[in-house]
């Protein structure tokens, strides 16, 4: 387990955490990618979303390794959200706006993604 503060200098820890991954369970380069943008992209979620910057509140990261496949958890202290409300970013009126393709580009990478907790947790598949 990994408890980061709110705060996005935190970020910074990601790159040497999912590498130990890489090296600890025999990752492949696409997959190391994959779990790197996604867990960046959920850690940033949550530290701007859901915590709003909130150094008094951390984003914690869990990790369970299943066979073939690795889960990583992220979860916030915030309220939650629904991610069927987040609009899809390739449509039409929504390419120039802001927000909503960390969680797209999530949907896309990983092999599984959940979300629980009203929102305030997700949890990311890869197979590995």
């Amino acid at each position: 387990m990994l408890k980061l503060p709110s705060n996005l200098r935190s970020i910074n820890v990601l790159d040497s955490f999912v590498q130990d991954l890489v090296h600890q369970y025999k990752i492949s380069q696409e997959v190391h990618g994959n779990m790197l943008i996604s867990l960046t992209e959920a850690v940033t979620n949550a530290i701007t979303h859901g915590n709003h910057y909130d150094e008094n509140k951390v984003v914690q990261i869990n990790l369970q390794k299943k066979s073939d496949t690795i889960a990583i958890r992220v979860s916030d202290q915030g309220c939650g959200f629904d991610p069927a409300s987040v609009p899809d970013p390739t449509c039409d009126e929504n390419i120039c706006k802001c927000g909503g393709r960390g969680v797209f580009l999530m949907q896309r990478l990983c092999d599984q993604i959940q979300y629980k907790d009203n929102g305030r947790t997700v949890e990311m598949h890869f197979k590995i």
